[in-house]
């Protein structure tokens, strides 16, 4: 079998700095998102700290959605003017 043509299956699980690299960050910061209960989820996998890939894609369409420059419904600007109370 030739090996330019021999299909690796994209893995399910991402040790730390592949998941940095994978959400184009620093290792550092997912680093520190993860001591500080922040991020993305992950878990340990005997000593190494993994995150799973659907989980990290999963995560950023969570973040997607919770910003109003990419989701229109919670754009300030689109929202009807309030009276105020007296």
């Amino acid at each position: 079998m030739d090996s330019s043509t021999t299909h690796r299956p994209e893995p399910a699980f991402l040790t730390l700095p592949r998941a940095a690299a994978y959400l184009g960050i620093s290792p550092n910061t997912l680093y520190v998102w993860r001591h500080r209960r922040q991020g993305p989820p992950s878990f340990r996998m005997g000593r190494r700290v993994m995150y799973r890939v659907s989980a990290l894609d999963e995560w950023v369409d969570q973040q997607e959605k919770a910003d109003s420059r990419s989701n229109p419904t919670l754009n300030p600007l689109n929202r009807k003017p309030q009276r105020r109370t007296p």
